[in-house]
């Protein structure tokens, strides 16, 4: 299983990864992720589609609750598995290489 990893993603994935076993809802995802739902749901719906996360709408009367069902996301088995290997790499391949190539102090009179 892949992940198509954008930072976007990311966000949602580090959500879910801290707390495996956790339902989420979109709105607490768009607070925890600072994801507007025109971009969070199209990624909600992506990893849906490829396995990595399930989601079931609640039951409830929208009229006795004061608000519409929310549709909860979980994370597969197999989801937590590749997030955090798409997390791993995607971690290497942002990290800052050591600090040996960063240049001396500029000299007097010098350009940086």
């Amino acid at each position: 299983m892949d992940i198509k990893m954008t930072a976007a993603t990311a966000k949602v994935i580090q959500v879910f990864a801290k707390d495996p076993t956790a339902e989420r809802y979109g709105r607490e995802l768009m607070q925890a992720t600072g994801l507007q739902s025109g971009s969070l749901y199209p990624i909600l719906a992506r990893l849906e589609r490829d396995g990595v996360l399930t989601s079931e709408v609640e039951e409830v009367d929208p009229r006795a609750a004061g608000r519409p069902a929310r549709r909860f996301y979980t994370i597969t088995g197999e989801g937590i598995k590749a997030a955090r290997q798409a997390l791993a790499e995607l971690h290497e391949l942002t990290r800052l290489p050591s600090t040996s190539w960063l240049p001396g102090p500029v000299p007097e009179g010098g350009r940086a």
